[in-house]
C-alpha cells in the first residue's frame, strides 16, 4: 500500500564470503560422503593412526638404521609386520583359549547333568560357612536329578551356536586387522608429510592454538598406550609369577591371558578370580587367597597410581578426565575408545584452557593507562 515503508532488505553477502561459505559447505558434504563410504573401514583407519602415533619414535630410530633407498619401503614394511605379529600372536592365543574353554564348559555341564559333582574336601573346611556350603553342594550338585533341574535352563546347543558366532566375528576382526596393517604401512611411509599437512590444517582451523591441541592429543595417545598396554602386560607378568608360585596348571598361558585382558579396565580380575576359584577346588583356600591378594594389590596400585600418572601426566589431564575418557570411550567406541577417549578429552581440555586462560594472561601483561596507578592490595 502507498505510504507504508518497504521492509528493509539485508545487504547481500560479498562475493568472496559467498564463495567461502559454498566451499565450506561443499567440503563438509564431501567429508560426510567419504565417511559414509568408508564406514566399514573407519575403525581400521583409526587403529592404524593409534599404532602409528604410539610407535612413531621407535619407528624413526629403526628407519635411521636402513640405507636411504630402504627407508621408503623396507623400513615401514618390516615395522608393520613386527607390529602385526606382536598383536596377532597373543590375541590368537586368547581366541583359541576361549574356544577351548567353551568346549570344556559344555562337556562339564553334560557331565554334571549325568552324574553330578562330588563335594570337594575343601568346601567343608571353608571358614564360617563350610558346613552349610557342603550341605548345599550335596543337595543341589551331587545328586544328578537336582543338578539337572538346577542347570536345565542352560542350553548347550545355544552355547555351541554362540561359539560358532564368535568364530565368524573373529574372522571379521581379522579382516579389519589386515586393513589396519595396510593403512599402517602407508602411515609409516608417508607419516612425516601427513603430519606437516595435519599441523597446517589445525593452524588454519584453530589458529595458533591448533598445533598445541594436536600435540596434546598425540601425548594423550602416547600416555594411554604406556598406561594401558605396557602396564597391563606388567600386571600379567607379576600376577603370572603368583600363578607359578602356587602351582597353577598352565600358569604361563593364563598369565599371558591376564596381561591381555588387563589392558581393559576390570579385565584382569576376571582371569585371576577364575584362577583362584579353580585353585580353591583343587588345592585349597591358601593358594587361592594368595592369587586373590596379589591380583587385587597389583590392580589397585596400577589403576590408582601408575596409570593416572602415565596417562594424565603425558597429556596434562586431571585424573577425573582420564578415567571418564577411558570408560566413556570404551562404552562408546569399544576397545578403540580406550585410546580415542583420552585423546578427545585432551583436545577438549586444551581448547578450554586456550579459551579461558589466554585472556587472563593477556590482561595481566597489558600495560596500565597513563596516569593510572594500581592501588596496593592489603
Amino acid at each position: 500500500m502507498a505510504g507504508e515503508p518497504h521492509p528493509r532488505q539485508p545487504p547481500p553477502l560479498p562475493r568472496d564470503s559467498s564463495r567461502r561459505v559454498g566451499a565450506a559447505a561443499l567440503a563438509l558434504a564431501l567429508v560426510a560422503l567419504g565417511l559414509w563410504i568408508l564406514q566399514s573401514f573407519v575403525a581400521a583407519l583409526l587403529w592404524a593412526a593409534v599404532f602409528a602415533i604410539a610407535s612413531w619414535p621407535l619407528y624413526r630410530r629403526l628407519a635411521a638404521m636402513f640405507p636411504q633407498r630402504g627407508r621408503r619401503v623396507v623400513a615401514p614394511l618390516v615395522f608393520t609386520l613386527a607390529i602385526g605379529l606382536l598383536f596377532a600372536v597373543p590375541f590368537s592365543f586368547v581366541a583359541l583359549e576361549i574356544a577351548r574353554e567353551t568346549h570344556v564348559v559344555i562337556s562339564l555341564i553334560a557331565q554334571v547333568r549325568k552324574s553330578g559333582i562330588a563335594v570337594p574336601d575343601w568346601v567343608a573346611g571353608f571358614p564360617f560357612i563350610g558346613h552349610q556350603a557342603a550341605g548345599w553342594w550335596r543337595e543341589y550338585l551331587s545328586d544328578p536329578y537336582t543338578a539337572r533341574a538346577l542347570l536345565g535352563h542352560i542350553d548347550t546347543a545355544m552355547l555351541a551356536e554362540r561359539a560358532r558366532e564368535f568364530g565368524g566375528e573373529l574372522i571379521h576382526r581379522l579382516t579389519i586387522f589386515l586393513f589396519t596393517l595396510l593403512a599402517l604401512f602407508f602411515l609409516f611411509r608417508d607419516g612425516e608429510r601427513l603430519g606437516r599437512q595435519l599441523l597446517h590444517l589445525s593452524d588454519r582451523l584453530l589458529g595458533q592454538s591448533g598445533e598445541r591441541v594436536a600435540l596434546h592429543m598425540i601425548s594423550a595417545v602416547h600416555g594411554t598406550v604406556n598406561g594401558l598396554v605396557l602396564v597391563g602386560l606388567a600386571e600379567g607378568i607379576i600376577i603370572g609369577v603368583a600363578y607359578v608360585a602356587v602351582g597353577l596348571p598352565n600358569a604361563v598361558p593364563v598369565g599371558a591371558l591376564t596381561g591381555v585382558l588387563a589392558v581393559i579396565p576390570f579385565g584382569a580380575p576376571v582371569v585371576f578370580c577364575g584362577a583362584a576359584l579353580y585353585l580353591m577346588t583343587e588345592s585349597g583356600f591358601v593358594p587361592a587367597a594368595i592369587v586373590l591378594g596379589v591380583g587385587f594389590a597389583v590392580v589397585f596400585v596400577a589403576d590408582h597410581f601408575i596409570r593416572p600418572i602415565l596417562i594424565g601426566g603425558a597429556a596434562q589431564l586431571p585424573f577425573l578426565w582420564v578415567l571418564l575418557g577411558i570408560l566413556g570411550g570404551l562404552e562408546t567406541f569399544g576397545v578403540l575408545g580406550l585410546f580415542l577417549g583420552p585423546a578427545i578429552m585432551a583436545a577438549l581440555v586444551s581448547i578450554w584452557r586456550e579459551w579461558t586462560e589466554a585472556p587472563v594472561a593477556e590482561t595481566a601483561s597489558a600495560p596500565l593507562p597513563r596516569g593510572r596507578v594500581p592501588k596496593p592490595r592489603h
